[in-house]
């Protein structure tokens, strides 16, 4: 049975407004992410009345786990009250951590065009590809045994939507999932709310 799921991607950060790929690199909120969560706090509250009976999992990174504090503080639960799960990390970029896009092209161009061309089966050099991802993804999801708020990452909310049937791998993976919005999963279906 598949659970009805508010998934949320953090909150930004100074490498996504950058650009740089952050992947599984411990990068903190900054103000503009810290109101976007509390942001999705209201939100929350406003789609799932019940949000007290929900589960809430988060990605170990900090930037997952400060909007999942930020968020619950809004809606009047105990900030640390949440599980943390590894399966819910972001897409590893590996060499290309820190790299902004074009910085990427200059020093693989063959590689980041393949990329391109197919993101779901490409992977940085010591990196994963979406592949990877759902893998752990799927083995996660599981678990859920209720319904639940997942605040995670971009990569793993595409990797989400490929899982739950929303759309196919290759068109998911090219999806731009915001930041300061809920992504409701149910069933097959998913819409964004905010």
């Amino acid at each position: 049975m598949t659970h009805k799921l508010y998934f949320v991607r953090h909150g930004e950060t100074d490498w996504n407004a950058e650009g740089r790929l952050q992947g599984q690199r411990d990068i903190p909120l900054n103000d503009v992410g810290r109101v976007q969560a509390e942001e999705v706090g209201a939100i929350l509250a406003r789609l799932a009345p019940d949000h007290a009976d929900l589960a809430y999992w988060s990605s170990p990174l900090s930037r997952t786990r400060e909007t999942m504090e930020l968020l619950r503080a809004r809606i009047g639960l105990h900030p640390p009250a949440y599980r943390m799960d590894d399966r819910l990390k972001e897409l590893s970029f590996g060499a290309w951590e820190g790299l902004t896009w074009p910085e990427v092209e200059a020093h693989s161009p063959s590689l980041a065009a393949a990329r391109l061309a197919d993101k779901w089966h490409t992977k940085p050099p010591e990196g994963e590809n979406y592949e990877d991802v759902a893998a752990r993804l799927a083995a996660f999801l599981a678990l859920v045994d209720r319904p639940a708020v997942i605040v995670s990452h971009g990569g793993v909310g595409r990797t989400l939507m490929a899982l739950r049937g929303t759309m196919d791998r290759t068109r998911a993976a090219e999806v731009f999932v915001r930041q300061g919005v809920v992504y409701v999963f149910d069933g097959d279906r998913f819409n964004v709310e905010g």
